[in-house]
């Protein structure tokens, strides 16, 4: 069992940058994936980015250039830098972790882009 806990959001506006963080509740091993997925108000959940075991990194379309995935494996967290952020942006993001066939969700934390 992970507990997987997300910190970082707020009100931000636009053009400006945030840095979410998830933390695991303990270490790691083995393949898996750890993700952030985000949901608007009316709108389905979507893909933000995902890091591998390997390192390898994907990006949705809408956020490529803009933002970066990373993982801190001293700390067992995974950080989502989010620069030049848009209104579109706004959404509770998830972090998810897909671990020995399971998938494991944080509560979610609020990203707000607004004037």
């Amino acid at each position: 069992q992970v507990q997987l806990v997300e910190s970082g959001g707020g009100l931000v506006p636009p053009g400006g940058s945030l840095r979410l963080s998830c933390a695991a509740s303990r270490s790691i091993f083995g393949f898996y994936v750890m993700g952030w997925y985000r949901q608007a108000p009316g709108k389905q959940r979507e893909l933000v980015a995902t890091y591998t075991s390997g390192g390898s990194t994907n990006y949705a379309d809408s956020v490529k250039g803009r933002f970066t995935i990373s993982k801190d494996n001293a700390k067992n967290t995974v950080l989502l830098q989010m620069n030049s952020l848009k209104p579109e942006d706004t959404a509770v993001y998830y972090c998810k972790l897909y671990l020995q066939g399971r998938d494991y969700w944080g509560q979610g934390t609020q990203v707000t882009v607004s004037s």
